[in-house]
């Protein structure tokens, strides 16, 4: 589930006509490790880190006070842990959500299930480079998700291996195109490669993934894309 070439066109334009660069803030409890995400996302252009916590609470109280674009978030703070930071600023009961990635050394489902549900829209190791850095908070920023690919391709395993539960329709059904749409979806397609695919514009493919997300219930194309898996819309093979 990633959408990096989607995100080319989150920088909104500042008056003066130039782009603005999207903001970051970095919670990890750890500084080196701080450190080290900040000089990363320095060599991106367009990302600005404007701000750094050093534990759950720290990072909540800044997000909400500075809001910015992207929130990179370990799974592991002293106070509130990551999965427990991500509820309070992105969960369901939040009215303007801020946009999360989670980034952990640990690789484990329960972690990964766990941020999703809580609202992240991007799962990411520590080892990943700065091109792939870059893509998860270009890609959160536009409101797409991107997760590490080894754990992306463990979590369609995991589904490809579930017993197929009867689809579950939504209050109001989806159309023949929107199931085509739900689909690529959830096999990793961006944006920009489903319309594509399609033959469709972009702002068109956009119109189709608001109102998948409205019909499913859903509040993001990561919990989308889960959604067509667990009803067997969508196999790992597809």
């Amino acid at each position: 589930m990633t959408s990096p070439d989607d995100a080319s066109g989150a920088d909104a334009p500042s008056p003066a006509g130039s782009p603005r660069p999207l903001t970051v803030l970095i919670a990890d409890d750890q500084e080196p490790v701080r450190t080290g995400l900040r000089l990363l996302l320095g060599t991106r252009p367009g990302i600005d880190v404007i701000g750094e916590a050093a534990d759950g609470i720290e990072a909540v109280t800044m997000a909400q006070q500075l809001r910015p674009d992207v929130c990179l978030v370990d799974i592991r703070m002293p106070g509130l842990n990551g999965i427990e930071v991500t509820r309070k600023l992105s969960g369901p009961a939040v009215s303007d959500p801020l946009a999360i990635v989670v980034i952990t050394t640990f690789d484990l489902d329960e972690y990964v299930h766990g941020a999703l549900r809580a609202g992240a829209r991007g799962f990411l190791l520590k080892d990943a480079g700065p091109e792939l850095l870059g893509e998860a908070v270009r890609a959160a920023a536009a409101g797409d998700a991107l997760i590490a690919p080894k754990i992306t391709a463990r979590m369609l395993g995991e589904f490809s291996r579930r017993p197929v539960a009867p689809p579950r329709a939504p209050t109001d059904p989806l159309s023949p195109r929107e199931e085509e749409v739900l689909a690529l979806l959830a096999a990793g397609r961006t944006n920009t490669e489903i319309g594509a695919q399609m033959h469709l514009s972009l702002g068109t493919v956009k119109t189709h993934i608001g109102g998948i997300l409205t019909k499913l219930g859903v509040r993001n194309r990561v919990e989308a894309a889960m959604r067509a898996h667990e009803t067997g819309r969508v196999r790992a093979e597809d």
